[in-house]
Protein backbone atom coordinates (compact mmCIF):
# COMPACT_ATOMS: atom_id res chain seq x y z
CA UNK A 1 0.00 0.00 0.00
CA UNK A 2 2.73 2.47 0.83
CA UNK A 3 4.18 2.19 -2.68
CA UNK A 4 0.78 3.00 -4.15
CA UNK A 5 0.45 6.14 -2.06
CA UNK A 6 3.94 7.26 -3.05
CA UNK A 7 2.94 6.86 -6.70
CA UNK A 8 0.71 9.92 -6.18
CA UNK A 9 -2.84 8.85 -5.92
CA UNK A 10 -3.16 5.31 -7.21
CA UNK A 11 -4.11 4.13 -3.73
CA UNK A 12 -7.83 4.10 -2.94
CA UNK A 13 -9.78 4.27 0.28
CA UNK A 14 -11.50 1.02 1.25
CA UNK A 15 -13.83 0.31 4.13
CA UNK A 16 -12.10 -2.95 4.98
CA UNK A 17 -8.64 -1.31 5.27
CA UNK A 18 -9.22 2.23 6.53
CA UNK A 19 -9.64 3.94 9.82
CA UNK A 20 -10.81 7.56 10.01
CA UNK A 21 -8.70 9.89 12.16
CA UNK A 22 -10.00 13.31 13.24
CA UNK A 23 -7.25 15.48 14.65
CA UNK A 24 -7.91 18.15 17.29
CA UNK A 25 -11.24 19.57 16.09
CA UNK A 26 -11.72 21.37 19.38
CA UNK A 27 -13.73 24.37 20.51
CA UNK A 28 -11.00 26.94 21.19
CA UNK A 29 -8.79 25.87 18.31
CA UNK A 30 -11.62 25.84 15.77
CA UNK A 31 -12.82 29.26 16.99
CA UNK A 32 -9.50 30.65 15.69
CA UNK A 33 -10.07 29.34 12.16
CA UNK A 34 -11.48 31.44 9.32
CA UNK A 35 -15.26 30.99 9.49
CA UNK A 36 -15.75 29.45 6.03
CA UNK A 37 -12.87 27.01 6.57
CA UNK A 38 -14.20 26.05 10.00
CA UNK A 39 -17.71 25.42 8.68
CA UNK A 40 -16.43 23.40 5.71
CA UNK A 41 -14.15 21.28 7.89
CA UNK A 42 -16.81 20.53 10.51
CA UNK A 43 -19.49 19.74 7.90
CA UNK A 44 -17.27 17.41 5.90
CA UNK A 45 -15.80 15.61 8.91
CA UNK A 46 -19.32 15.09 10.28
CA UNK A 47 -20.31 13.52 6.96
CA UNK A 48 -17.33 11.17 7.13
CA UNK A 49 -18.16 10.20 10.73
CA UNK A 50 -21.75 9.34 9.77
CA UNK A 51 -20.60 7.36 6.73
CA UNK A 52 -18.03 5.53 8.89
CA UNK A 53 -20.78 4.69 11.39
CA UNK A 54 -23.00 3.25 8.68
CA UNK A 55 -20.14 1.29 7.12
CA UNK A 56 -18.58 0.03 10.36
CA UNK A 57 -15.29 1.90 9.89
CA UNK A 58 -13.33 2.69 13.05
CA UNK A 59 -13.08 6.38 13.95
CA UNK A 60 -10.21 7.72 16.06
CA UNK A 61 -10.45 11.22 17.53
CA UNK A 62 -7.60 13.14 19.14
CA UNK A 63 -7.91 16.08 21.49
CA UNK A 64 -4.85 18.26 22.06
CA UNK A 65 -4.64 19.35 25.70
CA UNK A 66 -8.44 19.56 26.16
CA UNK A 67 -8.13 21.49 29.43
CA UNK A 68 -6.78 24.39 27.38
CA UNK A 69 -8.39 23.86 23.96
CA UNK A 70 -11.74 22.45 25.03
CA UNK A 71 -13.77 19.49 23.85
CA UNK A 72 -14.48 18.40 20.29
CA UNK A 73 -16.79 20.90 18.58
CA UNK A 74 -20.47 20.40 17.93
CA UNK A 75 -21.95 18.94 15.76
CA UNK A 76 -19.02 16.51 15.66
CA UNK A 77 -19.41 15.64 19.33
CA UNK A 78 -23.02 14.57 18.69
CA UNK A 79 -22.05 12.67 15.53
CA UNK A 80 -19.37 10.82 17.47
CA UNK A 81 -21.83 9.98 20.26
CA UNK A 82 -24.14 8.47 17.63
CA UNK A 83 -21.21 6.54 16.16
CA UNK A 84 -20.91 4.81 19.54
CA UNK A 85 -18.51 1.90 19.68
CA UNK A 86 -16.80 2.66 16.35
CA UNK A 87 -15.41 5.95 17.79
CA UNK A 88 -12.54 6.25 20.28
CA UNK A 89 -11.33 9.56 21.76
CA UNK A 90 -7.71 9.97 22.88
CA UNK A 91 -6.28 13.01 24.66
CA UNK A 92 -2.72 14.01 23.83
CA UNK A 93 -0.04 16.61 24.40
CA UNK A 94 2.31 15.60 21.55
CA UNK A 95 1.50 17.37 18.30
CA UNK A 96 1.59 14.07 16.39
CA UNK A 97 -1.14 11.59 17.27
CA UNK A 98 1.61 8.97 17.07
CA UNK A 99 3.12 10.52 20.20
CA UNK A 100 0.41 8.72 22.19
CA UNK A 101 1.45 5.06 22.22
CA UNK A 102 -2.02 3.50 22.42
CA UNK A 103 -3.39 5.65 19.61
CA UNK A 104 -0.33 5.03 17.47
CA UNK A 105 -0.73 1.27 17.99
CA UNK A 106 -4.41 1.36 16.95
CA UNK A 107 -3.65 3.48 13.88
CA UNK A 108 -0.78 1.20 12.82
CA UNK A 109 -3.12 -1.82 12.91
CA UNK A 110 -4.79 -0.47 9.76
CA UNK A 111 -3.08 -0.46 6.35
CA UNK A 112 -4.49 3.02 5.64
CA UNK A 113 -5.64 6.05 7.60
CA UNK A 114 -7.95 8.81 6.35
CA UNK A 115 -7.18 12.12 8.12
CA UNK A 116 -9.18 15.29 8.71
CA UNK A 117 -8.56 17.94 11.35
CA UNK A 118 -6.55 20.91 12.53
CA UNK A 119 -4.15 22.41 12.10
CA UNK A 120 -3.10 21.15 8.68
CA UNK A 121 0.51 22.34 8.93
CA UNK A 122 1.07 21.25 12.55
CA UNK A 123 -0.71 18.25 14.08
CA UNK A 124 -2.13 16.85 10.83
CA UNK A 125 1.27 17.09 9.11
CA UNK A 126 3.26 15.61 11.99
CA UNK A 127 0.78 12.74 12.38
CA UNK A 128 0.72 11.98 8.65
CA UNK A 129 4.53 12.01 8.42
CA UNK A 130 4.83 9.61 11.36
CA UNK A 131 2.24 7.25 9.83
CA UNK A 132 4.03 7.34 6.47
CA UNK A 133 7.29 6.50 8.26
CA UNK A 134 5.48 3.51 9.83
CA UNK A 135 4.45 2.24 6.38
CA UNK A 136 0.79 3.26 6.61
CA UNK A 137 -0.94 4.63 3.51
CA UNK A 138 -2.19 8.11 4.42
CA UNK A 139 -5.12 9.94 2.84
CA UNK A 140 -5.38 13.61 3.84
CA UNK A 141 -8.84 15.00 3.14
CA UNK A 142 -8.17 18.50 1.76
CA UNK A 143 -11.72 19.77 2.33
CA UNK A 144 -11.73 18.43 5.91
CA UNK A 145 -8.55 20.10 7.21
CA UNK A 146 -7.90 23.71 8.17
CA UNK A 147 -5.33 26.10 9.58
CA UNK A 148 -5.66 29.56 11.11
CA UNK A 149 -3.73 30.89 8.13
CA UNK A 150 -5.02 29.50 4.79
CA UNK A 151 -1.53 29.82 3.27
CA UNK A 152 -0.16 27.47 5.90
CA UNK A 153 -2.95 24.97 5.10
CA UNK A 154 -1.88 24.98 1.45
CA UNK A 155 1.77 24.62 2.44
CA UNK A 156 0.94 21.67 4.71
CA UNK A 157 -0.98 19.90 1.94
CA UNK A 158 1.84 20.49 -0.56
CA UNK A 159 4.39 19.14 1.89
CA UNK A 160 2.30 16.05 2.61
CA UNK A 161 1.77 15.34 -1.09
CA UNK A 162 5.53 15.55 -1.65
CA UNK A 163 6.08 13.18 1.30
CA UNK A 164 3.80 10.54 -0.23
CA UNK A 165 0.40 11.17 1.32
CA UNK A 166 -2.62 10.98 -1.00
CA UNK A 167 -4.45 14.31 -0.99
CA UNK A 168 -8.15 13.67 -1.56
CA UNK A 169 -11.58 15.09 -0.73
CA UNK A 170 -14.44 13.83 1.44
CA UNK A 171 -16.74 12.91 -1.47
CA UNK A 172 -14.07 10.71 -3.04
CA UNK A 173 -13.53 9.03 0.33
CA UNK A 174 -17.24 8.28 0.76
CA UNK A 175 -17.68 6.86 -2.75
CA UNK A 176 -14.50 4.79 -2.46
CA UNK A 177 -15.76 3.39 0.85
CA UNK A 178 -19.02 2.46 -0.89
CA UNK A 179 -17.29 1.01 -3.95
CA UNK A 180 -20.51 0.24 -5.83
CA UNK A 181 -23.94 1.83 -6.26
CA UNK A 182 -25.37 -1.56 -5.30
CA UNK A 183 -23.91 -1.28 -1.79
CA UNK A 184 -26.68 -1.53 0.81
CA UNK A 185 -25.60 1.82 2.28
CA UNK A 186 -25.37 3.69 -1.04
CA UNK A 187 -28.63 5.63 -0.71
CA UNK A 188 -28.09 6.75 2.91
CA UNK A 189 -24.40 7.63 2.45
CA UNK A 190 -24.94 9.51 -0.81
CA UNK A 191 -27.80 11.40 0.89
CA UNK A 192 -25.22 12.88 3.30
CA UNK A 193 -23.74 14.83 0.38
CA UNK A 194 -27.07 16.56 -0.26
CA UNK A 195 -27.36 17.85 3.30
CA UNK A 196 -26.26 21.42 3.95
Amino acid sequence: MTGEARDHGRARCARDRDTLLLVDLQERLMAAMPEADRERTVRNTARMVEAARQLGIAVEVSRQYPRGLGDTVEPLRSALAEAGSVATVTDKTAFSCCGEATLQTRLSEHPSVVIGGAETHVCVTQTALDLLDAGVTVFVVADAVCSRNPELRVNGLERLRAAGAVITNHESVLFEWLGDARAAEFKSVSQLLREV
